[in-house]
């Protein structure tokens, strides 16, 4: 499976992949699905949002145990994240059908649809989608780099955007969902293990900042007669690490947009996007208001304007402990105790929480690099994951 789906989007330039939401690359991803799926005597379905299901069983019986991930990427991305959940939720079947067991519950595979946000800029599109928590109208507002509303991009896939919007029926058939995920983090190679399970996903969201200044001649504009919006762009950037620090969260300015983007031309609006992260609610909020009063005060000092967008937050998500102490004893017998850690990425698992009982297991990063052509898992450590969520399945789905 690693072999035929590798290729798939993959960068010669960076060896990172580029697996946007409705390209060729994502088409090309969700027919490497279907072709598993249907290998396995599978039934498969695309669901109103694109996201698509892999079915054994009767997918109307509820109370189904449900499993996977997403096979995007973030730009330049590593091949573990996201799809490690997927290739192993086939795998655990196939190890499941070894081992001869009957199945009391339906079973399902998942592939999320666009859970990186890399094309639209907002995360979990798919599943924020199927829980109502984006809805048809915000959806329909999405734009890419280049303009291409997210109905746009759906319709030119070949899919109806018409359809898209909350899908309760489907996910009240759903008892479980348990995705496996890379860690993306050292917490498992720190304590030698080779599985975790997640507790919590710490608050997270985005936010864009856009500083207008005026745009001028970079050879002839007196450094006092300039109205930089780089300069405050780039202390806020100081402000955020300084207050990130402070707070136990994290901040990180990956994306930025300038314009008209001249070399030798005074910027007349830099855009910064702010990814911040924080244990709780009270450090997040710390932080964001930190980095907001610096940003304030910088854009003033240089004469430029500021404006602060929240574009996507999800507070604090503790999974359910019913499902995670039961995962917890099911592999107490194979693995003994098995580490329960929280996470500061997002996922789809964080998403559906609040509609279905769910659950993660993480599978030990030996770099913690992710969201990078770096990324790595050992391939017994990936065989472990497998095991043990093949182990999970069978405690919840066959007895």
């Amino acid at each position: 499976m690693w072999r035929s789906l590798r290729p798939i989007g993959r960068s010669d330039a960076s060896g990172g992949y580029r697996r946007y939401a409705w390209t060729g690359a994502d088409a090309d991803c969700r027919l490497w699905f279907r072709m598993q799926a249907e290998a396995r005597r599978l039934d498969v379905e695309t669901d109103r949002n694109g996201n698509q299901w892999a079915w054994l069983g009767d997918p109307t019986a509820g109370n189904a145990v449900v499993t996977g991930s997403h096979l995007d990427s973030v730009p330049d991305g590593g091949a573990f994240d996201g799809p490690l959940g997927v290739v192993s939720a086939f795998a655990a079947l196939d190890e499941l059908r070894a081992r001869g067991v009957s199945f009391r519950r339906p079973l399902a595979i998942v592939n999320f649809g666009d859970e990186e946000g890399a094309r639209f800029g907002l995360a979990c599109v798919g599943s924020r989608l199927a829980s109502g928590q984006l809805t048809k109208e915000k959806a329909y507002e999405l734009r890419d780099g280049d303009g291409i509303s997210l109905p746009h991009a759906m319709e030119a896939a070949g899919y109806d955007p018409e359809t898209i919007g909350a899908d309760p029926e489907r996910l009240a058939r759903i008892g479980a969902f348990v995705e496996l995920h890379v860690e993306q983090g050292r917490a498992l190679d720190l304590t030698g293990d080779p599985v975790g399970i997640a507790s919590a996903i710490w608050p997270h969201g985005r936010w864009r900042l856009d500083f207008r200044g005026e745009a001028n001649h970079a050879g002839t504009t007196r450094l006092v007669d300039r109205r930089d919006p780089m300069l405050p762009y780039a202390e806020t950037v100081l402000a955020a690490r300084r207050e990130a620090e402070l707070a136990g969260a994290v901040a990180t300015f990956g994306k930025i947009a300038v314009e008209p983007n001249g070399v030798n031309a005074i910027p007349s609006l830099i855009r910064g996007w702010l990814d911040l992260r924080a244990p709780d609610q009270a450090a997040l909020d710390a932080t964001l208001g930190g980095i907001t009063d610096a940003a304030t005060a910088y854009a003033e000092r240089h004469g430029v304007e500021l404006a602060l967008t929240r574009e996507s937050f999800t507070p604090v998500i503790d999974f359910q402990d019913a499902l995670r102490d039961e995962m917890a004893r099911i592999l107490a017998d194979s693995l003994g105790k098995v580490p329960v850690l929280g996470t500061g990425a997002g996922h789809d698992a964080g998403i559906l929480s609040a509609a279905v009982p769910t659950a993660m297991l993480f599978v030990r990063n030996p770099t913690g690099v992710s969201h990078s052509p770096a990324e790595s898992a050992a391939e017994d450590d990936c065989v472990a994951g497998v095991r043990a969520l093949a182990d999970v399945l069978e405690g919840l789905a066959c007895h």
